[in-house]
């Protein structure tokens, strides 16, 4: 048999795995991101409340912010807005996961792996009715520089976000193998993916916080923001006004958002690995 014929008769994901890596990678994160898209629309929600925005156009008339605490936001959503609105922008949301879920994991996947040299004991030390309406009006409000509102602390709560998840949900599984009776089965796997989630969002709500406020402010016809100068202004400004603990606000839906989010994305994309063939992560 040929070397051409042998590369034919091999398994896809062995022929291409890095694509196979990215297209697994997109499809669990794509079932994470519908199961838990209500627990983010609530804590946006959440995050905006007390904001400069708020306190400018809603204080003068004398109105307080109309929802408080996590369960009561949730419940205050579906009543006034529908249960479909929990799920309002969630495509959006699938189609920057399939792109960034599957970058990330495919990127770190060959870092760790050709890169950085494992050791020897193998130890790693707002809502829109549809992408094309959310287009249209963030052009016509803010112009083309409207479009990378907010990317900066995107990319810094990006960062954070990634360090925490990956890095911690490798650690604490290869610990888990290496340490303890626990073999590469389900129970690891959720063990490690509730430690990613809670570490990730330790690191990444204060920068999500600032995200969200620099990405909600009114402004100009030129796209500038009438309230932030930069996120380092909008850090300033939130901890002065609202104190420290303000850059947590949210924290408890970001974090029951992104436990079951790492839960259901590592629970889904270990098995999808282990279906097709690919080794465990």
């Amino acid at each position: 048999m040929s070397p051409a014929e042998e590369e034919k008769s091999l398994p896809l994901p062995q022929r291409w795995p890095r694509a196979s890596k990215f297209a697994l990678s997109a499809c669990a994160a794509a079932v994470a991101e519908l199961v838990t898209f209500p627990l983010d629309l609530t804590k946006t929600r959440l995050q905006i409340q007390g904001e400069a925005a708020v306190r400018r156009d809603g204080a003068a008339a004398g109105q307080a912010a109309p929802y408080r605490g996590m369960l009561r936001t949730a419940a205050g959503i579906v009543q006034e807005e529908g249960l479909g609105k929990l799920w309002q922008g969630a495509t959006p949301a699938i189609y920057r996961h399939i792109v960034y879920s599957g970058v990330r994991m495919v990127a770190y996947e060959h870092l760790r792996d050709s890169v950085l040299c494992r050791a020897e004991d193998k130890t790693f030390p707002l809502w829109f009715r549809g992408v094309h309406h959310a287009f249209l009006k963030i052009l016509s409000e803010g112009g083309i520089r409207g479009l990378w509102a907010g990317w900066v602390p995107n990319v810094q709560r990006a960062a954070l976000v990634n360090m925490g998840d990956l890095t911690t949900y490798d650690t604490v599984k290869h610990f888990l193998l290496l340490n303890t009776p626990l073999v590469d089965n389900s129970v690891t796997h959720s063990v490690s993916s509730v430690c990613s989630g809670l570490v990730a969002a330790v690191l990444g709500t204060p920068a999500d916080v600032v995200k969200t406020r620099i990405m909600n402010q009114p402004r100009d016809k030129q796209g500038r923001g009438l309230l932030y100068k930069s996120s380092m202004d909008c850090l300033i400004q939130t901890v002065q006004g609202e104190g420290f603990m303000s850059l947590y606000k949210g924290f408890i839906p970001t974090w029951m958002r992104m436990a079951p989010w790492s839960l259901v994305f590592w629970l889904t994309y270990e098995q999808i690995r282990r279906i097709c063939g690919v080794s465990s992560f």
